[in-house]
């Protein structure tokens, strides 16, 4: 499982990873490349970081 999240909704992400995974995931940050290229999953602005489990 993982989610792309803007800054703003980091904190969404990762309460809902461990909702599901019952374990913390790993916070990284995408690549500038992967920020102009990548939305959020829960709005419409550029994604900053990956919340995953890997």
């Amino acid at each position: 499982m993982e989610f792309k999240c803007c800054l703003a909704h980091v904190d969404t992400g990762i309460d809902r990873f461990v909702a599901n995974e019952k374990t913390f995931p790993i916070l990284t940050e995408l690549s500038e490349q992967e920020k102009l290229s990548t939305t959020c999953e829960f709005c419409e602005e550029p994604a900053t970081y990956l919340v995953a489990n890997e």
